[in-house]
């Protein structure tokens, strides 16, 4: 089952790479869609694919990378836009 999630990260999540490493662990799922950071030092992010790598980035993104103290992550189901070829990104 094909899902589309909205996470927004915040702790300390912006300056430790949590970018790229979301990237990187969102990409080895072979998940579609983006991460970039917010203003107000939040990271937001958007993953779709199948419904279990999905859940797998989202329990990844409750510690991110060793830098990172992630304080909480909240999650909004979306409507699936269909898995693009594009892989994840940094926007």
């Amino acid at each position: 089952m094909i899902v589309r999630k909205r996470l927004r990260i915040t702790g300390r999540v912006q300056g430790v790479a949590f970018r790229a490493s979301t990237v990187a662990a969102a990409r080895g799922l072979g998940l579609s869609g983006w991460v970039a950071n917010r203003a107000d030092g939040s990271v937001e992010a958007v993953a779709e694919g199948d419904d279990a790598a999905v859940t797998a980035l989202v329990r990844w993104c409750h510690h991110g990378p060793p830098a990172a103290r992630v304080d909480r992550v909240e999650v909004t189901d979306e409507a699936v836009q269909g898995v693009l070829p594009e892989p994840f990104a940094v926007r």
